[in-house]
């Protein structure tokens, strides 16, 4: 359910494994014109999909009869949409959250929400995530994934609905570690974007990824997350990758910060998208609060996105904090 990048290459991924897929996308005309073309133009437009992906603009068409349930919108959007669809859902369904982010009005992760909205069993809700760039994945680069659910035989199905040559899942118990990792790594993408901007180097760089994860895990650890999880793909893989990547939307959006660009002209020149720690960052801040758990580097994220501090302050307000024990 969603037609974006991350969306459009997993119905791939699962097409490509030998499942029954079909992809319901917000216009009606571009389902017409995956259907026609095999290619999703607005996004992996390079991409040939394969041609058992059945396109539809109609979440009735779209969820009639099936065992598993992706939802891949963004996360602000997805209480929203989904509340559309819930009626639409049949019994015994296994829900899957691709959005990886916190919910800004309720400070809930992805999972909740679906249980929240659709009355649903926890155990029926499942996570995917990890080091996972959706136009690598469509281009059949080798990678691996995290399928988290606290029902194991749920686990194991979408592990093996998603197993192909070229992506490799691995099943995990702990939900929370695996949202938390995946909604986190996103703000320090930012930073990291945002460092390189301003036009520091690699040092800087492995200091943000690593003072972030303690960041990430301090704020785990408070949830009930297990360290584990988060020195794992969904936690150290997700962070690597989004912070070092050219093809993180997060690190795009803070590269261009960082070399001056304002908030306007960034989403101009983003075409309008709206990088998801951008909105994140400010429930994860409010989250950390919640359990008093410290995240500076979150703060500043916020601080620069959001309540017009500077890339430079920033960074001087990080480099000026008391010296502690690491």
């Amino acid at each position: 359910m969603g037609a974006g990048a991350w969306g459009t290459a997993l119905a791939k991924v699962l097409a490509d494994a030998g499942n029954d897929v079909r992809l319901w996308t917000r216009r009606a005309e571009l389902a017409d014109e995956i259907n026609d073309t095999h290619r999703n133009p607005g996004y992996l437009d390079d991409i040939e999909l394969p041609k058992t992906i059945h396109a539809t603009g109609d979440p009735a068409e779209a969820l009639a009869g099936a065992c598993t349930v992706l939802l891949a919108v963004p996360a602000q959007t997805l209480r929203t949409n989904l509340s559309q669809w819930t009626e639409l859902i049949g019994d015994d369904v296994t829900l899957v959250s691709l959005a990886k982010g916190i919910e800004l009005d309720t400070l809930m992760r992805m999972s909740q929400v679906i249980v929240q909205v659709t009355g649903v069993d926890p155990a029926r809700v499942a996570v995917v995530t990890g080091p996972n760039l959706a136009s690598e994945i469509a281009d059949e680069q080798p990678a691996a994934t995290v399928v988290a659910c606290s029902d194991s035989g749920r686990a194991v199905a979408l592990q093996r609905a998603l197993s192909t040559g070229y992506l490799r899942p691995y099943t995990n118990a702990d939900v929370i570690g695996a949202e938390v990792g995946g909604a986190c790594k996103n703000v320090i993408a930012l930073a990291s974007g945002m460092a390189a901007g301003v036009g520091l180097g690699e040092n800087t760089a492995a200091a943000i990824i690593t003072r972030g994860l303690a960041e990430i895990m301090r704020l785990g650890i408070a949830l009930g997350a297990k360290p584990a999880t988060l020195a794992g793909l969904a936690g150290v893989g997700d962070l690597i990758a989004t912070c070092t990547s050219p093809h993180s939307r997060n690190r795009a959006f803070g590269e261009r910060l960082g070399r001056g660009g304002s908030m306007e002209q960034t989403l101009q020149a983003t075409g309008g998208h709206v990088a998801e720690g951008v909105a994140s960052c400010q429930s994860v801040l409010a989250l950390a609060a919640s359990y008093d758990v410290e995240m500076p580097l979150t703060d500043a994220v916020v601080r620069v996105c959001h309540k017009g501090l500077s890339v430079h302050e920033a960074v001087a307000l990080l480099l000026g904090r008391s010296t502690k024990p690491e």
